[in-house]
């Protein structure tokens, strides 16, 4: 039997109140599914509906119509605070804002992710040393969000989103603050890591350096008409 895709989205539209008291469709997918394993680029121009996307995943939100499922379970079906376990337990998010918590430092910031998915184990604060070195930040555990670089902060992103281990990662432009050298050692980190624990990756990205490193890019436009991965 066919392993089932991780991701699995048919006749979804979701919309956004306008300005003008109408409203103002952010993104429309056909049917797309998206196996185990796969690591894909997603690209698209500003208000192309890519965070969007990312949140419909992650059941930050609720699609208008249609049917999003992950790792074969009917988003739509959980009320918002099993969808909030269900993204603790089993996605790895790096959102645009970071949405680090201020008043941790960086290391706490890592271990708040598994007691938010009730996971707390004796390793955990080894695993989060572990991982702050592997994002060069070994130095800044104690430090707080206030006390970082943007680049810092979003690094410090990147390694609690990983911190569960989680079966599905989705990241919203996470190489945005940082150089050249850094964006590259992320990058190659993030798939590095998804490989290692047979995650599924999904980065949404402008940089069209981050594009070239994955093996499978996707433009959002072309999901209305259906696509794979």
């Amino acid at each position: 039997m066919a392993e089932r895709p991780v991701i699995r989205m048919e006749g979804v539209a979701k919309s956004f109140p306008s300005p003008d008291g109408g409203s103002l469709e952010a993104l429309r997918v056909g049917r797309w599914e998206v196996e185990a394993g796969a690591q894909t680029a997603l690209t698209g121009d500003s208000g192309s509906g890519k965070t969007t996307l990312l949140h419909l995943l992650a059941g930050v939100i609720l699609p208008d119509r249609g049917r999003v499922e992950v790792l074969g379970t009917d988003l739509a079906s959980l009320p918002e605070a099993g969808r909030d376990r269900f993204r603790g337990a089993s996605v790895g998010l790096v959102f645009q804002s970071l949405n680090l918590f201020p008043h941790l430092d960086a290391e706490e910031n890592l271990l708040a992710a598994p007691l938010l998915a009730g996971r707390k184990a004796p390793g955990d604060a080894e695993r989060a040393r572990s991982l702050l070195a592997r994002v060069g930040l070994e130095g800044r555990a104690r430090h707080r969000p206030g006390q970082m670089s943007l680049g810092e902060q979003q690094r410090v992103a990147i390694a609690r989103a990983l911190m569960n281990r989680p079966p599905l990662l989705l990241c919203d432009e996470p190489t945005g603050s940082l150089d050249g050298r850094r964006r590259d050692e992320v990058v190659a980190l993030l798939r590095e890591m998804a490989a290692e624990n047979g995650a599924t990756l999904l980065v949404v990205t402008h940089d069209d350096a981050v594009v070239a490193a994955f093996p499978s890019r996707l433009a959002i436009r072309d999901l209305a008409g259906g696509a794979a991965s």
